[in-house]
């Protein structure tokens, strides 16, 4: 009666163990190759796999957005970036097309004349001739406000304004500055100076304008131009001391824009 209660899907238990898995039967090489590794005759085991963790155990989480000042602060930096190289280019590109050179001034008179000095002032007439020089053969300068200053060292002695004017391309241009100082203060130590000099006298001049150039269809806006014309020796009458002219030949004056 017990043998016809039992299930028909179970056996009897078997009195041998288990085989181990295909092709783990050590061998005395591997055996012992394993044994020495894991002090167990067989292969070990492959190790887990990494376990991810996934914000509420879900994979497709959505990723936080990124921070938008971050954003903009890239997408800003790219476009200043961007803009300087585009500018940087159209200014290269301008100046291989143009080619622009500085104009070249050049003293080649000097007068003075009326000289009268007291304790501290100073009374005299300045007449000076400029040649102005454009070297571009694409540029044309337009010289709008012009103003000339005549010194003693650093001592501003007079000062004047000249007429505007415009300069073509590889033109030469003539112009001329007369000063007068009736009295003007200069001081005591200007006066010494001048009345010390032997045979001539070392004068300054500086001329500031306001610079227009334009080359075709492209104008540059307006520029600060500044000229110094140094240590133009005025050599004294030996007949009088009321006056003397531009003694060495005509001088080069430096240039800036």
């Amino acid at each position: 009666m017990e043998n016809q209660s039992r299930p028909a899907t179970a056996y009897p238990a078997s009195a041998y163990p288990h085989p181990p898995p295909p092709n783990t039967y050590p061998n005395s090489a591997t055996a012992a190759a394993a044994t020495a590794a894991t002090g167990y005759p067989y292969a070990a085991p492959p190790p887990p796999h990494p376990t991810y963790y996934y914000p509420n155990n879900n994979p497709h989480y959505p990723q936080p957005y990124p921070d938008p000042r971050a954003t903009f602060a890239r997408r800003l930096f790219a476009v200043l970036i961007a803009s300087f190289l585009i500018a940087l280019t159209v200014a290269l590109a301008l100046w291989l097309i143009l080619r622009p050179r500085l104009p070249d001034f050049r003293v080649d008179s000097l007068t003075l004349s009326n000289l009268n000095l007291s304790s501290s002032s100073i009374t005299a007439n300045w007449a000076i001739n400029f040649t102005v020089v454009n070297p571009n053969k694409k540029i044309t300068f337009y010289y709008d406000q012009v103003q000339a200053f005549v010194f003693y060292t650093d001592v501003s002695l007079s000062q004047t304004t000249v007429p505007p004017f415009v300069q073509p391309t590889r033109n030469q241009t003539p112009v001329r500055a007369t000063f007068a100082a009736a009295g003007a203060y200069v001081g005591k130590p200007v006066v010494e100076g001048i009345n010390g000099s032997r045979g001539s006298v070392n004068f300054n001049v500086r001329v500031l304008a306001r610079v227009r150039l334009k080359a075709g269809w492209w104008r540059a806006r307006q520029r600060n131009l500044r000229v110094y014309c140094g240590d133009l020796a005025v050599g004294m009458n030996s007949s009088s001391s009321a006056g003397g002219t531009l003694v060495g030949g005509p001088r080069d004056c430096r240039v800036a824009l």
